[in-house]
């Protein structure tokens, strides 16, 4: 008997490992990436689509589009649609891989001594150098967005490269990073999605059953941001459908624009683009599309010229 249950686990043991690895495989077959820099010491990756129709005799936008809390490069690119936009409007993306397994991003300073706290933001920076160095990118279109905890990263990079980053936008942004750590040199633009219905980072704010963190309610951390960036009118803006509800925030120091858009039913997924599974983050609307909002509110946003 004892030998039959001994037996039972060693195959149960070699299934698991089987498993894994084939979990594994897909994932290194699934992380694609096509270039990679050194920064702070350590080898970084990151996705890089240039269009057909690039021209290196003129300035081209740069768009960053950072994924989140255990997706990779690819999956960003799969999901928002940018490179049919580049195509389109001719700019370049880049998709940076963060770190760790699952991949994240430190967007926030809790715990953490500031040499590691900036590490990925010196990351980002090194980035738009080396693709400075290789393309001829427009230093006054350079743009970040991201999901979830690359929708954190892009505010964190606001705070810490306002002089490089025009304007950010996020969709289901995880804001940890405190007030208080936020001192950009301008205030930054930005366009934010979120939905109602998002278990992950919840709408109204507190923990949720994948985070223990304290996010804030999304609608007044979105104030909070319209008052730092001096906006002084607030709007409604008109929707096609009641699924939405947007709001904008204007007549700010500096053109720095912010703009809400809350998706009623919306789950952690990026509006418009490609569906996640329900099972895991809810509802991914198509009555917006995130991608080509915000690519015509960074037309709209250029990095002032003082």
């Amino acid at each position: 008997m004892l030998k039959i249950i001994v037996r039972f686990l060693l195959i149960l043991i070699g299934i698991i490992l089987l498993v894994s690895l084939v979990f594994a495989g897909l994932y290194i077959y699934m992380d694609k990436t096509n270039g990679k820099i050194e920064s702070s010491g350590i080898q970084r990756r990151y996705l890089l689509y240039v269009p057909e129709t690039y021209d290196p005799a003129k300035a081209t936008p740069l768009v960053i589009s950072i994924h989140g809390f255990a997706e990779w490069p690819a999956h960003q690119m799969q999901l928002s649609h940018w490179n049919q936009l580049a195509d389109e409007y001719g700019f370049i993306v880049v998709y940076p891989s963060g770190t760790k397994f699952p991949k994240r991003w430190i967007a926030s300073g809790l715990g953490l001594e500031q040499k590691d706290y900036l590490q990925d933001v010196q990351f980002i920076n090194d980035l738009i150098d080396h693709l400075e160095d290789e393309y001829h990118i427009d230093p006054r279109r350079i743009y970040a967005n991201g999901l979830s905890n690359g929708g954190g990263m892009s505010f964190l990079l606001s705070c810490e490269l306002a002089n490089r980053i025009a304007a950010i936008g996020s969709v289901s942004g995880a804001y940890v990073l405190t007030w208080e750590e936020c001192m950009p040199s301008r205030p930054v633009p930005m366009i934010a999605f979120h939905g109602t219905a998002d278990q992950v980072v919840p709408y109204l704010g507190g923990s949720s059953h994948s985070f223990d963190v304290p996010f804030p309610a999304i609608p007044d951390w979105i104030n909070i941001k319209a008052n730092h960036n001096g906006c002084l009118t607030q709007k409604n803006i008109l929707m096609a459908s009641p699924e939405i509800e947007g709001i904008s925030y204007s007549d700010c120091e500096e053109n720095a624009d912010v703009i809400f858009y809350t998706i009623h039913g919306g789950g952690h997924s990026w509006p418009g683009g490609e569906p996640l599974p329900e099972w895991i983050v809810g509802q991914t609307s198509q009555a917006i599309n995130a991608t080509n909002l915000m690519w015509q509110f960074f037309l709209d946003h250029p990095m002032p010229v003082h």
